[in-house]
């Protein structure tokens, strides 16, 4: 338990330098430009890079030692925040450098979570991922709210430094803090096409590629209501606390689900809902069709975050299903797509809501993602009995 307390304290620590971050080049971009646009795409860098560092760099999370590689992501991460504090550093340069930083970002979460499996065994395996997820979730809100606090008495650029020193700490408990272990694989080659080989090998297996979707298609739905989140407080007259109200509760549900499926339910008890849970996870926002006002679209989103207590069952498929030299270029290409299509989906969400009632989008997202889910569920089912790995 050593190890895992240093790897979650190091995984809270980046999370919040990640988010604190953000929010310091978001002001500063906004502060010499004046555009809107711009300042948006400091947020999509976070989402829009993860396909090609997941795909393209997947294959290092299993050649090269768990730590190692870590405390190296770590510190490429803390050296282009170091950069971006740069006075001099141009705007565009800014641009190019958090690119990189999200790059890294899923060869750093994918290996990461490999490594928790060679750390905890069985149920502790869950729910400590569980308790990494739950983190994500409370050190965002968290982060965004102390970055703002902190930008009222520090410059931007002064202010990155602080983002530069968790990522350091994050790389000293690494390195102090975990075993060194060796490599999950010995195959050599060229790490991008290694790594596209990978992601053509593991999509090619049918359970897998059931299991990767299952991972993938829900939130990609679920952000629709976030990139709808500003026109729907809008309409329904609530100003920004009602908006951050709105955006809040999907999260919030989330933590609350997996708190009480990780405490209240036994192992049998947690693969059980998994998928009756992912079956009606869409459709609180399927009932936005009644435009409710904003408190019943608070409840119905929480509701929404509630049913992601359907993880804890799946993560246990997952580690099943994949072989063990594989695990961290599975894990890699798993972030790779929730990250990807959740992307798309904010977008979509918005975009769609240019001209579209908000509340039509949000239900529209619940029923046609409704139906999407059921699909990947029969795959998922079906896929069960062609794999002696499941469970």
């Amino acid at each position: 338990m050593r190890e895992f307390r240093a790897i979650f304290a190091a995984h809270l620590l980046s999370v919040l330098g990640g988010v604190f971050a953000e929010v310091a080049l978001a002001v500063l971009v906004f502060r010499h430009t004046g555009s809107a646009l711009l300042t948006a795409l400091i947020f999509a860098l976070g989402f829009m890079p993860y396909a090609l560092g997941g795909v393209l760099l997947s294959g290092l999370a299993d050649r090269l030692p768990a730590r190692r590689l870590l405390v190296i992501c770590d510190l490429l991460s803390a050296a282009c925040m170091a950069m971006m504090a740069l006075p001099w550093t141009p705007i565009a340069v800014l641009f190019v450098l958090r690119f990189a930083v999200a790059i890294i970002a899923p060869l750093f979460t994918g290996t990461r979570a490999a490594s928790l499996a060679d750390i905890l065994h069985d149920d502790l395996y869950v729910l400590g991922r569980s308790l990494v997820r739950i983190v994500s979730q409370t050190s965002q809100i968290i982060g965004y709210g102390l970055g703002g606090l902190a930008l009222v008495w520090l410059s931007p650029r002064v202010a990155l430094s602080v983002a530069i020193g968790t990522f350091l700490c994050s790389a000293l408990l690494l390195r102090l803090g975990t075993r060194d272990r060796p490599a999950r694989s010995a195959v050599g080659g060229a790490t991008v096409r290694q790594s596209l080989a990978s992601s053509r090998l593991l999509l090619g297996e049918r359970r897998i590629r059931a299991l990767l979707l299952m991972w993938w298609i829900p939130p990609m739905f679920f952000v629709v209501a976030e990139g709808a989140a500003a026109p729907y407080a809008n309409a329904a007259g609530a100003g920004p606390a009602g908006f951050g109200l709105f955006l809040a509760a999907m999260p919030a549900g989330t933590v609350v689900g997996e708190v009480l499926a990780g405490t209240l339910l036994r192992p049998v008890a947690r693969d059980r809902i998994v998928l009756p849970l992912v079956a009606v996870s869409l459709l609180p926002m399927a009932a936005f069709a009644v435009h409710p006002p904003l408190p019943a679209g608070v409840a119905l989103m929480l509701g929404t975050g509630l049913c992601a207590a359907y993880t804890l069952g799946m993560d246990k498929w997952f580690a099943t299903a994949v072989p063990e030299e594989m695990r961290g270029r599975a894990m890699s290409l798993l972030g790779a797509g929730v990250m990807t299509l959740q992307g798309l989906g904010m977008a979509a969400g918005g975009a769609v809501a240019e001209a579209v009632p908000a509340y039509a989008v949000i239900c529209g997202a619940g029923v046609i993602g409704t139906l999407s889910v059921l699909g990947v569920l029969r795959s998922v089912h079906r896929s069960r009995a062609h794999s002696p790995r499941s469970t």
